[in-house]
């Protein structure tokens, strides 16, 4: 209990996670750097990438460091679909906000808020990945190492 999963950092569920807390990084501190208060869809915007950026740094603490073993009666498995269902979800949504608001001629941050769209694109297919990973997890299907998120 508690010691570093080593196996988790380079399974698939692993990787993707790292990979999430990055790009989510990306997608919030570019708008952060522009005058992002001139439209309102960027505070979904922000508020989403930021609340799922620290919501998956304290799920990679708790998977890394085995945290979850202490709390049996959690449905793990189950808990991580729903979490990364509902993120998948949430940053289509943010997606689809950052994207139609990055104006359409050139400005200070045109660069800024096009590539933070792109990120939270890509963020979104990350999530939806993850999302694949934990349904065959909590149905039992991944139980080889490279898949399986949660040893039972």
């Amino acid at each position: 209990m508690g010691m570093v999963d080593m196996n988790f950092l380079k399974s698939i569920p692993g990787i993707l996670l790292m990979a999430e807390i990055f790009v989510g990084l990306l997608v919030w501190a570019l708008i952060a750097s522009t005058s992002y208060t001139s439209h309102p869809a960027y505070g979904w915007v922000l508020f989403v990438s930021v609340t799922l950026w620290l919501l998956s740094i304290a799920l990679f603490v708790v998977l890394l460091l085995r945290l979850y073993e202490r709390l049996p009666s959690v449905p793990w498995p189950l808990v991580l679909l729903v979490f990364y269902v509902v993120a998948a979800v949430l940053y289509v949504t943010a997606f689809l906000a950052d994207a139609v608001t990055v104006p359409g001629q050139w400005s200070a941050w045109h660069g800024h808020l096009g590539a933070s769209a792109f990120f939270a694109i890509v963020v979104t297919l990350l999530y939806g990945a993850s999302s694949y990973f934990a349904y065959l997890d909590w149905r039992g299907q991944g139980q080889n190492a490279a898949a399986s998120t949660v040893p039972v």
